[in-house]
């Protein structure tokens, strides 16, 4: 599993009810069915993603988070999760909002854009880096806003959005600097989030 969803996973109460925006196949809604002991609802548009939650499973709705959340009142879940989808959002300023609304609690993570080797790639060839966490070139990507932690901490505050905790992942060469440099040296970010009182 993913280092990022191992974090996820430990800021989950047990017993909560989490909504988990862009599930997927619900490998990791089910996860934490098991694991946590949640009661969770997934929300995917992917029709094949549809069909593999619901063979797990996992409750699921078809609905796509750009066309906004109103149908969910507010505080309706202890937890929202987002994970690794921020970046393909038409408007992440608009869910963020509708994420911190709806649960006490919100977990996002995505792929930082400030890390260093993105950097140096197109500071050293001039072009979109293309690696195994981002597999796209540029004009195939369904990454549209590029993000990196200095952006979505700017974001929060703009946003009137608090941050609780923060985790960053970064190679095993960099855990020392992470803490000091995480625009720099974490490859994905993930927050811990909530309305601001």
């Amino acid at each position: 599993m993913r280092y990022d969803l191992t974090q996820v996973e430990a800021w989950i109460p047990e017993g909560s009810r989490v909504l988990d925006l862009g599930c997927g196949d619900g490998a990791f809604l089910d996860r934490l069915q098991q694991t946590r002991h949640v009661r969770g609802l997934g929300l995917e548009l992917d029709p094949l993603n549809l069909i593999a939650a619901t063979q797990l499973g996992v409750d699921i709705v078809q609905q796509d988070m750009d066309q906004g959340l109103d149908n969910f009142p507010d505080a309706s879940f202890d937890v929202v999760i987002l994970a690794h989808a921020l970046q393909v959002l038409n408007r992440p300023d608009r869910v963020l909002r509708d994420m911190v609304r709806i649960g006490r609690e919100a977990v996002v993570t995505f792929p930082n854009f400030g890390h260093w080797r993105c950097r140096l790639h197109l500071g050293l060839h001039g072009r979109m880096p293309v690696s195994e966490v981002l597999p796209y070139s540029w004009y195939d990507t369904p990454n549209i806003h590029f993000c990196t932690v200095r952006d979505f901490e700017a974001l929060c505050g703009t946003l009137n959005i608090d941050i609780i905790d923060r985790d960053i992942v970064s190679g095993p060469a960099m855990q020392l600097f992470k803490h000091w440099f995480p625009n720099l040296f974490g490859s994905t970010a993930i927050f811990r989030i909530r309305a601001c009182a």
